[in-house]
């Protein structure tokens, strides 16, 4: 796969690429500048499985608060920077493990050697970002309009840019909206290149219909062995993004850990509350790591079945429900304490068959 031979770039405390674990990436939407407010969303992200978090340093106030946020969080920063190339310079030396440029966008070479430059002191990656909306006019109108091998082609121009400077140390994103479009520039980036791919559908909408592009295009593309950290962007809250990206990557197989949730779509057949029930088990067990499946099923045809293949499981009846564990029921529960009974099996679990 091509994750597995792209070369290995340590972003602080962690490592992308050359077959290392697919990472989650997320961004701030406080001011930077704000210190305290932008440390509260980053630890908040980190206790939901954030592994990498970006924030934007659009001046030099955002730029000094990097230093103090990075005193108070736990995972890598990335600064993300449009513009200005001294914004990139002092986020390096405030501390940040990772700029994220486009150096298209930046200026002179002058001032993208010296970002290089300020890069290779302390030996931190640069993103290179390009996005369908920025391409550039002469690649528009090379091939006709915005496509997948203008994006390939305007990306690849920026890495030759930074490689001029002898610089290696980089990681590129390609990203649209169009999703099919960005999975075809993927693929044909993958072919070209063998530095690390941050993947992900930009601009994706929100949490409904951005989760449905997201998981369609990242699942199209990691599928095939690329990309080396996602981000799964929404308009909303971010800590819905990290929820998602666990997600697929663990419906992919490629993340293991935390509690599967099944539950059946109801029918005139369901006699309990499964539709507030499943929400309220989902939002459970959020608070136990444990790599187990649970099952919420809400009738008598299917229900038992399904929860005996899940390691817990409910299966509703009228009113009540039984209780499953490892495919043997333990007890029939009045509807109103399901949620309990089920708390205080993830609680006790031990993964011993009964």
């Amino acid at each position: 796969m091509h994750r597995d031979n792209t070369r290995v770039v340590q972003i602080g405390n962690q490592k992308i690429g050359g077959g290392n674990p697919v990472l989650i990436q997320s961004m701030t939407n406080t001011r930077t500048e704000n210190v305290q407010a932008t440390v509260a969303q980053i630890l908040e992200l980190e206790r939901a499985g954030c592994e990498i978090i970006r924030c934007t340093v659009p001046d030099a106030a955002a730029a000094e608060a990097v230093r103090e946020i990075k005193k108070q969080i736990h995972i890598p920063l990335v600064a993300d920077i449009h513009f200005d190339y001294k914004m990139a310079i002092a986020a390096i030396e405030n501390g940040a493990d990772k700029i994220r440029i486009n150096p298209g966008n930046i200026g002179s070479a002058d001032r993208v050697k010296a970002v290089v430059d300020a890069a290779r002191e302390r030996n931190i990656p640069i993103r290179v970002g390009v996005n369908s909306g920025s391409l550039e006019k002469q690649l528009v109108e090379k091939y006709g309009g915005v496509t997948a091998e203008g994006i390939v082609e305007s990306a690849l121009d920026k890495v030759r840019m930074i490689e001029a400077f002898d610089y290696r140390n980089l990681v590129i994103s390609i990203k649209s909206s169009d999703v099919l479009m960005c999975v075809k520039a993927h693929e044909l980036l993958a072919d070209r290149t063998d530095y690390p791919l941050h993947a992900g559908i930009t601009e994706a909408g929100t949490v409904q219909s951005g989760n449905i592009k997201s998981a369609i295009g990242l699942g199209l593309i990691l599928n095939q062995g690329i990309g080396d950290t996602i981000r799964v962007s929404l308009t909303g809250n971010p800590v819905e993004e990290v929820k998602s990206a666990k997600l697929i990557l663990r419906t992919l197989g490629l993340r293991k850990g935390g509690i599967e949730v099944v539950s059946c779509p109801t029918c005139g057949r369901t006699r309990i509350d499964l539709i507030g029930l499943a929400a309220k088990v989902e939002r459970l067990v959020e608070d136990y790591p444990l790599d187990i499946k649970v099952a919420v099923m809400g009738c008598a045809v299917n229900g038992p079945g399904e929860a005996k293949e899940a390691d817990l499981g409910i299966a509703g009846g009228i009113g009540e429900g039984l209780l499953i564990k490892k495919g043997e029921i333990i007890r029939k529960v009045p509807e109103e304490q399901l949620l309990d009974a089920l708390k205080y099996e993830l609680e006790n679990w031990t993964g011993d068959n009964i």
